[in-house]
């Protein structure tokens, strides 16, 4: 079975991009959305993107942010990915996509079999689809508040672009969605804090032990 790529979001010191590299994750995300006990200053994502090692990407999250806020982060901080986790139409991640001229990452929120038809809208203009939770009326976060969807809804299903699994994954649960789902990518931010925005390392190696067993894959060394 293919390997398994997986994602930690919400990194905020040099130290978590360690774990994160030292855990065999491929991307490591950057939260620019104040409101998120995850937001990090261009400072912060600048000296995480530094000590980040060959081969780990480097996404930057972003809701709903207008060309000047993706000029000062592009500006400052090397980037591998941009993340768009808001409402941003097709139409606008095309334009993204095109003005940076940077692979980009849409997430689109599901609660049900109602939703689905939005991922192939944004499938025809991203280079990637993050498949999350969609967030209740009254959140104040659009992703990373550990709440997960019937994951039945996307079992087996193909899409014209790769997509990553993410909403409420542990190192308790990450195997099983990926053998129900068949993901080859998942995410996770608040499934391995210790706190809100406190990323711990052994919960970080401990999910990607588990994605990987999910398939077999073993990390060499």
């Amino acid at each position: 079975m293919a390997e398994i790529r997986v994602k930690i979001c919400g990194l905020r010191t040099p130290a978590d991009i360690q774990a994160v590299a030292d855990a065999g994750a491929a991307y490591a995300g950057f939260v620019f959305f104040e409101r998120s006990p995850r937001h990090v200053t261009l400072q912060q994502a600048r000296d995480m993107a530094f000590a980040a090692p060959v081969g780990l990407a480097k996404v930057a999250l972003t809701v709903d942010a207008d060309d000047a806020a993706l000029d000062e982060i592009i500006e400052v901080v090397p980037l591998d990915m941009l993340q768009l986790h808001g409402h941003e139409t097709p139409d606008r991640v095309a334009e993204v996509r095109s003005r940076y001229g940077l692979p980009v990452m849409k997430a689109v929120g599901v609660a049900d079999e109602g939703d689905l038809a939005a991922i192939f809208d944004y499938s025809t203009v991203a280079d990637q689809l993050l498949i999350d939770a969609k967030p209740p009326k009254t959140a104040v976060l659009p992703g990373g508040n550990g709440l997960s969807f019937d994951w039945r809804l996307v079992a087996q299903r193909r899409w014209l672009r790769p997509w990553m699994l993410a909403g409420g994954l542990t190192p308790e649960n990450v195997a099983e969605a990926i053998r129900l789902t068949n993901a080859r990518q998942v995410d996770v931010s608040s499934g391995v804090e210790s706190a809100p925005g406190v990323k711990d390392p052994a919960r970080i190696a401990a999910f990607t032990r588990a994605a990987f067993g999910a398939t077999g894959f073993r990390m060499p060394g």
